[in-house]
């Protein structure tokens, strides 16, 4: 099996691109944040996942592990196969997938070619509980930037879920997007987890005034 290419990019296409190693042409599919990296005719280690089937052989480049990680835990999903996940990983980044399952998000899933509501729901439905760690030293602060809430914390409690949700249905039913009040109120109840959900609305609010979204 092929785990990593290290070469210099030949051709970079739509949805794919072509890695020389010491003469020799790799094909090489990938997303889109992935290609966006890659320069024509410079050097590039890409990680591969290798996936074999009675008629090809196919080759899946990522220039990260976490986006890899990534890879192999939205594959287990049923409905989603290869081609699905990497349109669902070039709309977005592996901070934002962590956020959008964290936060029961489906529509940031719907905004991938190939992901209807069924599908988006039943992703973020059998992740649930899945933590997909950033691989340490591989992940670059621009991969991470924007997100406030912890990549790999630990589940809330059953108590404390409901708690957070009780709070971010109340801001939804205010007009504030699902996937920013999950962000919000993760933050405060992470600081405040002694409040009352009024009381954490509150300050929700405040902190929603504050911030720019």
């Amino acid at each position: 099996m092929i785990a990593k290419l290290r070469g210099i990019v030949d051709s970079i296409y739509e949805d794919c691109c072509i890695i020389d190693v010491n003469g020799v042409g790799y094909l090489v599919s990938a997303s889109s944040k992935t290609l966006g990296k890659l320069n024509k005719g410079a050097e590039v280690s890409l990680l591969i996942e290798t996936i074999v089937r009675e008629d090809s052989i196919s080759l899946f480049g990522f220039y990260d592990a976490w986006e890899k990680e990534w890879f192999n835990t939205l594959t287990k999903v049923q409905g989603v196969g290869a081609k699905v996940c990497l349109s669902i990983l070039s709309a977005l980044s592996p901070s934002q997938l962590a956020q959008a399952v964290s936060a029961q998000d489906k529509s940031s899933f719907l905004r991938a070619s190939g992901v209807g509501p069924k599908l988006a729901a039943r992703i973020v439905t059998e992740l649930k509980d899945k933590i997909v760690t950033i691989p340490t030293g591989d992940i670059s602060l621009s991969d991470v930037t924007g997100n406030d809430t912890p990549q790999s914390a630990e589940p809330l409690s059953t108590a404390a879920s409901d708690t957070v949700e009780d709070v971010i249905s109340a801001l939804i039913n205010l007009g504030y997007q699902r996937l920013e009040a999950y962000k919000v109120v993760s933050k405060i109840y992470a600081e405040n987890a002694d409040k009352s959900v009024s009381e954490l609305i509150r300050l929700s609010l405040k902190e929603f005034a504050r911030k720019d979204f």
